[in-house]
């Protein structure tokens, strides 16, 4: 007979231990106000900053994940598709049709492996390079104005905390 599989097991969460959370265990449901959340405070941070960077990027056309997977393939030079989705934290999937869809637009080059036909390497075209140099002062700042709330010393704390947050046996 198959084991039913664990809550959390996939993620090496084990159900058994305590949950990390400002709330006390067992508190009545609602008395953990959605203030005092991680996960809702992130995504609440997530939608500012994605609406920040559509508004100073909309001239652009480039969604915020076609701009990380033009940054990581800038950082790279060139890059095998498996590796950028690795790097910018996506499926291979979803980084095959963003790539795609940057490639029709000329902005990404495409080609096969020499060594493996299935493998697809990826480099900017000199448009895609024009094309992030001319973004980048405006991502930084839909970044800046993200965490404008804060000085700049915990604006960095806060960014090694979810480096950190990240590193602490969380999959990408």
């Amino acid at each position: 007979m198959d084991e039913i599989p664990r809550p959390g097991a996939a993620l090496g969460i084990d159900a058994d231990q305590a949950p990390i959370s400002s709330a006390p265990v067992g508190a009545p449901v609602g008395a953990w106000p959605l203030a005092d959340r991680p996960g809702y405070l992130i995504r609440r941070l997530h939608q500012l900053h994605g609406a920040l960077f559509m508004e100073l990027t909309a001239a652009f056309n480039v969604t915020p994940v076609q701009y990380s997977l033009m940054s990581a393939i800038a950082a790279r030079g060139e890059a095998d598709q498996t590796t950028l989705a690795h790097d910018v934290a996506l499926d291979r999937s979803t980084t095959a049709s963003s790539l795609a869809r940057l490639d029709a637009r000329g902005l990404v080059q495409r080609r096969r492996g020499l060594k493996d036909g299935r493998e697809m390497r990826c480099a900017l075209s000199p448009e895609g390079q024009a094309l992030l140099a001319a973004m980048e002062p405006l991502a930084r700042e839909a970044h800046a104005r993200t965490l404008a709330a804060l000085p700049a010393e915990e604006a960095s704390a806060l960014t090694a905390l979810m480096r950190r947050a990240l590193g602490a046996g969380n999959p990408a």
